[in-house]
């Protein structure tokens, strides 16, 4: 790790829902905490519990998680929403980042998320916000359709930032959309996000 890790975020958000951890090959997201850092292998406690080992390919990339406020979400800022469904139809959000301008488009959609049971991910532009006592409702369109976000003052906001080699130490989150299965309690990946200065990627 002789290198500053790159933005590059490409669809490391934007996939749907993990696939099964099972045979080699297959690929799964990794939510977790980094718990040892020996060159480009972590050891990481998930987030239900076990402790794997995360092989970093030696080109990999990163972008650091960096917290970010409801203030931060601009007309047309093109943002993801992981949220999950209200009884008049609408959507709460478990989280929001922002994209960067450089980012405009990746995942452009709506598709099945596993933050929580009945999760969905929208990536879009903000066509819209309205204030509440509950919070502000975004409007996101993306191509073919647009979903109304309720983002509450508790909902987490972050954004992304060029990551480091500091970033990589015990005790920060990261999140690695696919990893792929190498054996057993062992992954490999080759793209990924960690938290920066406490920050616990929501997503």
């Amino acid at each position: 790790m002789k290198r500053v890790l790159v933005t590059m975020l490409g669809l490391a958000l934007v996939t749907g829902a993990s696939v099964a951890v099972g045979q080699t090959g297959e690929t799964t997201r990794i939510r977790g905490t980094i718990e040892k850092v020996d060159g480009n292998t972590l050891g990481v406690k998930t987030r239900d519990g076990r402790s794997i080992t995360l092989k970093l390919d030696d080109n990999y990339s990163a972008s650091a998680v960096v917290k970010a406020s409801l203030s931060d979400i601009k007309p047309n800022s093109f943002v993801g929403a992981a949220a999950s469904p209200l009884p008049d139809g609408s959507l709460r959000a478990l989280e929001v980042h922002i994209f960067s301008e450089a980012q405009r488009g990746t995942g452009e959609g709506s598709r099945d998320y596993d933050l929580e049971p009945k999760s969905t991910m929208t990536n879009g532009a903000v066509a819209g916000s309205v204030e509440s006592n509950d919070g502000r409702t975004l409007t996101i369109t993306y191509k073919g359709g647009e979903k109304k976000v309720l983002v509450t003052p508790n909902t987490p906001v972050v954004s992304f930032a060029p990551a480091t080699k500091d970033d990589l130490k015990p005790g920060a989150g990261i999140v690695v959309q696919a990893a792929s299965k190498i054996g057993d309690g062992e992954f490999k990946a080759s793209r990924f996000n960690i938290g920066r200065n406490g920050v616990n990627p929501p997503m």
